[in-house]
């Protein structure tokens, strides 16, 4: 593939690579060999939670089944202090399985001033978000798997370039849309939003 090349394979109609088998893009052989062993582990697991759970297991199950089949025993859990009371019950829940290693955005109480961090009331005391200080302290924890649980847009990118473990998502954060990203597709009244005029 160029660097000319245009990739939009969300406006395809017929997506020939799944129901022909077309490689579109020349590539894979080349794709193949990104698959070393790290990545094939993964692959296979996640293949197997897939096959054996379609449409059978809500998400926070999948992970547990992923974690299990993967090998992992020791999880991380990221975690926005928005959903301090979700983030308990999901530690509860994966406990009775896994050790645990939890850190909340706030940890460390790092002034936004300090940065000259926008922030939500000018006139407050604002401690930022600590994305790469919650990466820091579950890397040292030695987690195996981390999970992001409504960790802000961007600051979950962060936290991801900055784990050492492999991350998955648990909750996206969406403020609007009860953490339901998605709704912003499926509701015709805020859809419609995206398509009008500026």
């Amino acid at each position: 593939m160029t660097k000319k090349t245009k990739v939009r394979c969300s406006l395809c109609k017929k997506h020939e690579c799944k129901y022909e088998q077309k490689d579109c893009f020349d590539s894979a052989d080349a794709h193949l060999a990104l698959y070393d062993d790290q990545i094939k582990h993964l692959h296979r697991a996640a293949t197997a939670i897939e096959g054996r759970h379609y449409c059978q297991a809500p998400r926070l199950q999948e992970i547990m089944l992923f974690a299990k089949e993967a090998g992992f025993r020791k999880l991380g859990l990221a975690f926005c202090i928005g959903l301090a009371e979700e983030a308990r019950i999901i530690d509860e829940i994966l406990s009775k399985e896994f050790e645990i290693a939890s850190v909340c955005c706030k940890l460390s109480a790092i002034d936004k001033r300090i940065f000259g961090l926008e922030q939500i009331d000018s006139d407050a005391e604002e401690v930022m978000c600590n994305p790469a200080g919650q990466a820091d302290i579950l890397n040292r924890a030695g987690t195996e798997l981390n999970i992001i649980c409504g960790l802000c847009v961007g600051h979950d990118a962060i936290f991801s370039l900055e784990s050492k473990a492999p991350v998955t998502t648990l909750i996206a954060k969406d403020r609007v849309l009860a953490h339901n990203p998605v709704g912003a597709v499926y509701n015709q009244y805020v859809k419609k939003r995206f398509f009008q005029k500026t």
